[in-house]
């Protein structure tokens, strides 16, 4: 027997899930189809939640340590990975769970299996393999007949041939939120976000961290300023950070795994790590069964393409978050889910943010969001630069972490606020004011203008404004003629 939906979601993720309840709030018949048992993807699974947990306790370690020179002294922590684990999932399933309860709330009809298209217009869903006893478990064999749908499948972890040794010890981002073990030595091959967070985490958990990056910088693609201030305090809490270095191949040993590092221009070198975590980025999941008997198209790197509205070459399909390519970030996939429902509803809606904003969960913290100072010159626009050290922030030195800066890019006749750019403690939150200054085309006599609360670190976003002016009351930028 077939079903029938007005739209039909394929995956549950921060793009799919946002989709479904977005559509049934405005009255459509929605399926949302998902291997797992409870909505939630990657992010809340296996990737954002989990990390920002670990990433949590990762920074209670930090501070318990460094308490000893404020005259606080805990002792060394002692890290139990098992509870740490534990706690870990039980955040995740409070998540899930909660979406589980709106899903149902809002009538959305969840299918739990793997989907594939008959058509422009048909779903087929097989069995996922999973386990009975949560919303939607055992759900398959389905045919679905849509109106339209949406695939929001995401991405997974590139791993090269090179890399692609079957050792328990050689983890992925997956297997490295699991922490298993706290390894002696960890070996993170790849200086991006993923890496670096997840580095972080086991740096701070007690394992002597190894960085490999093939570039001439961590976070490739960053605004310089800000990955300095990073790459500083890495320097000193990494055993080592090597780039314009590649791995070019791993071995398994009874004592570990050696990895063959060959930095750019010298000579090949050997050595042993008890663990290796394997992060040179993602690749979309756009290898849906049956797409191919459907219009829709993919780019050379697999990225289903996909117009303003996120509608893909065939129009009864849509397409948003990691699969449709840009940003591969939660936060991108809200913003497209809401437009692609809007536009499926008929309503006037269009993907064309001014800022989506990109934020590194280390220690410190980076986040920009708007145009770069590199994007400029690349592009051979004349901007204006306004930094504020926040190692003139009586907040920063309250919180014994002076090893920040709050950037401004800014059109240099009016002022305006093209890109924002912050490293320190608590720069993923701070970014909003940001956001919103691009978004909304503020400038910086409007940024400075706002009170904002002393003593805070979002008072750094108005001290550099001020900059801009030459009249900082904090530190002495004149302004340049």
């Amino acid at each position: 027997m077939t079903e029938t939906a007005q739209l039909a979601v394929v995956g549950a993720g921060p793009g799919g899930y946002t989709a479904a309840f977005l559509a049934a709030d405005l009255g459509l018949a929605v399926t949302l189809i998902d291997e797992a048992p409870r909505p939630g993807g990657v992010c809340l699974h296996r990737g954002c939640m989990p990390s920002k947990a670990l990433l949590h306790a990762a920074r209670v370690v930090t501070d318990a340590r460094a308490a000893a020179a404020w005259g606080v002294s805990f002792g060394e922590p002692v890290v139990d990975a098992a509870r740490l684990r534990a706690w870990k999932d039980e955040v995740v399933a409070k998540l899930t769970g909660g979406l589980a309860l709106l899903s149902k709330q809002r009538g959305v009809t969840y299918v739990q299996g793997r989907a594939s298209f008959e058509d422009e217009r048909t779903l087929r869903v097989a069995p996922a393999g999973a386990g009975a006893g949560d919303a939607g478990a055992g759900d398959a064999g389905r045919t679905i007949a849509f109106e339209h749908a949406l695939l929001a499948t995401g991405s997974r972890p590139a791993r090269p041939a090179a890399l692609s040794l079957a050792d328990p010890r050689v983890l992925d981002s997956t297997r490295a939120l699991d922490v298993e073990r706290v390894p002696a030595s960890l070996l993170v091959i790849g200086g991006g976000y993923i890496g670096l967070e997840l580095g972080t985490v086991y740096a701070a958990l007690g394992s002597a961290v190894t960085i490999v990056e093939m570039a001439g910088g961590l976070l490739p693609g960053a605004d310089a300023d800000l990955v300095r201030v990073l790459a500083r305090r890495l320097a000193k809490t990494m055993r080592a950070v090597h780039l314009r270095t590649s791995v070019t191949g791993l071995a398994a040993g009874a004592d570990g795994i050696r990895a063959t590092l060959e930095p750019a221009g010298g000579d090949p070198r050997t050595e042993r790590f008890d663990q290796v975590l394997v992060a040179v980025g993602r690749v979309p999941n756009s290898d849906a069964a049956g797409l191919e008997r459907t219009r829709v198209e993919r780019d050379g790197r697999g990225f289903v393409r996909v117009d303003g509205q996120r509608r893909t070459a065939e129009p009864s399909i849509f397409a948003v978050g990691d699969v449709a390519g840009g940003p591969l970030l939660a936060h991108k996939a809200f913003a497209e889910a809401r437009v692609a429902v809007d536009a499926i509803a008929g309503n006037r809606a269009s993907f064309a943010p001014r800022a989506v904003p990109a934020v590194v969960f280390t220690d410190p913290e980076v986040a920009w969001c708007g145009l770069t100072e590199a994007e400029a010159a690349a592009s051979g626009r004349v901007v204006r630069v306004a930094r504020f050290p926040w190692g003139a922030s009586g907040r920063a030195l309250t919180l014994d972490r002076p090893e920040g800066v709050t950037k401004l890019v800014l059109e240099p006749g009016s002022g305006h606020v093209l890109g924002v750019g912050l490293a320190g403690a608590g720069a993923g939150e701070l970014i909003a004011e940001g956001v919103v200054a691009v978004e909304e085309g503020l400038t910086a006599a409007r940024l400075a203008g706002a009170i904002h609360p002393h003593p805070t670190l979002s008072e750094t976003l108005a001290e550099a404004a001020e900059v801009f002016f030459g009249r900082a009351t904090h530190v002495h930028r004149p302004r340049r003629r």
